[in-house]
Parts: structure tokens; sequence; C-alpha cells
């Protein structure tokens, strides 16, 4: 299982289209992969811990807890990225 990481907040712009470019490419993998990615969002406004670290970087991705994007997300690399941390799914 790949561990998607979407870190933001209510009403931050670039937080919904990081969001949209996340579910579109999760829609997009091959099925297998896709049906290992989950997708865990977290708001910098219900812990503290996670405010620190990131308020400035939001929206931030993270694979398997490692950072993958903050601010921008492409969805090329995000792709890449997800289907290269897929053991099953990397000769996809």
């Amino acid at each position: 299982m790949t561990t998607l990481t979407l870190i933001g907040k209510p009403d931050c712009h670039l937080c919904d289209v990081a969001e949209q470019i996340v579910e579109t490419v999760v829609a997009d993998l091959p099925t297998g992969i896709a049906e290992r990615v989950e997708i865990e969002q977290v708001s910098i406004t219900d812990d503290a811990s996670l405010h620190a670290v990131w308020w400035e970087k939001i929206p931030v991705v993270l694979i398997d807890g490692e950072l993958h994007a903050h601010w921008r997300v492409s969805a090329d690399r995000l792709r890449a990225a997800l289907i290269a941390a897929d053991p099953e799914g990397a000769s996809a």
C-alpha cells in the first residue's frame, strides 16, 4: 500500500487545485496500482505540529511520509512517483 498524504487547510485555492490533481492522477493510474494508493487529507488547522512544519508550504504532498511536492503539484511527476512507489506497478 502506498500512502499519499495531502496537507492543506480550508479555503486554500492551491490546496483545492492540488486535491483535484491528486484525485485525477490516482483515478487514471492502472487499476492495480490505483487500488493500492490510500489518499489521506490532513489540515494544518487541526494539528499544531503540522502547522509548525508546513504552514508556509501548503499544499504539501507526501508519499509514504516523504516530501514529494509543495506549493504546486505536477500531475506527470506525481503519476511517475506513485508508479515507482508501487513494487508491483514499477513494471506497469
